[in-house]
């Protein structure tokens, strides 16, 4: 817990901009100003609204022509995307560890999160792609603070990416899900989304659809799709099973193939 205070912190620009994003009268002015502030974060945005993601007719050459386009729900999950993305970069971690397939794992739960929480109108809908990008951050700690425990709990693992929550409970005590809970406090997330985080292996079962229960159908729609954190991960079942158990059957293979356009996009922009 006390290697949460090596974690970089998001820098202010984030924290202004996820700030102002989440106003219900946003400046697109104001959030062009803020991004123009930051010449990679510009850069990066105008890629992404000129790459095939957004399929844009003629070239957009202005931030602010970019953020018009984009929208604000786009715009938020862009931002933050690129952020953590650049964020991930700056830790040291151990061998074994595959920042390309964590961030590539966590960007798919955070895509696909976000497509099914506006299909369902699911509690705190909003955060979605957040919670989604972040549920994972423990075993980011988990590697970057103990990394014998973490070869040994990979080890016992192996293929098995539903028996780790198990293996990290009988050697550290608690789960990587609580540590990206504490994590996400760590770093003053919304409580939404740091108790969605936390519950994300172990959602409730009734009620009206929880956040929790979004990471939990996107995660393991993720991993059947062979979207993975770590490379032995393959594709293991069907990957309109958990969406059709939360009522999307009927949209499952338009939400899929929705998926599958906007990831294969952001791949080949990472």
């Amino acid at each position: 817990m006390k290697s949460l205070g090596r974690l970089p912190p998001f820098s202010p620009l984030l924290h202004r901009l996820m700030g102002e994003l989440a106003l219900d009268a946003v400046s697109f002015k104001t959030l062009s100003d803020l991004i123009e502030g930051d010449t990679v974060l510009a850069s990066n945005v105008l890629r992404v609204v000129n790459s095939s993601l957004y399929g844009m007719r003629a070239r957009v050459n202005s931030v602010r022509h970019g953020v018009s386009m984009l929208g604000i729900g786009n715009l938020r999950n862009i931002v933050l995307n690129l952020s953590v993305s650049q964020l991930w970069n700056r830790i040291r971690t151990p061998a074994g560890w595959s920042m390309q397939h964590f961030n590539g794992h966590s960007t798919a739960v955070a895509m696909l999160a976000d497509l099914v929480a506006l299909e369902t109108n699911a509690e705190y809908a909003e955060g979605a792609f957040t919670a989604g990008l972040l549920h994972d951050m423990g075993k980011l700690v988990v590697a970057m603070a103990l990394p014998e425990e973490f070869m040994e709990i990979s080890r016992l693992a192996g293929a098995d990416w539903r028996g780790e929550a198990a293996h990290e409970e009988a050697i550290l005590g608690l789960s990587h899900a609580d540590l990206s809970a504490a994590a996400l406090r760590h770093w003053n997330l919304p409580v939404p989304i740091v108790e969605a985080v936390r519950c994300h292996h172990a959602p409730p079962a009734e009620g009206r659809l929880a956040l929790s229960s979004v990471l939990y159908v996107a995660d393991h729609t993720a991993h059947q799709l062979g979207v993975g954190w770590r490379a032995e991960v393959a594709a293991d079942g069907d990957p309109a099973e958990f969406l059709n158990q939360i009522g999307l059957a009927g949209k499952a293979e338009n939400l899929l193939g929705e998926f599958a356009r906007s990831f294969e996009a952001s791949r080949k922009l990472s």
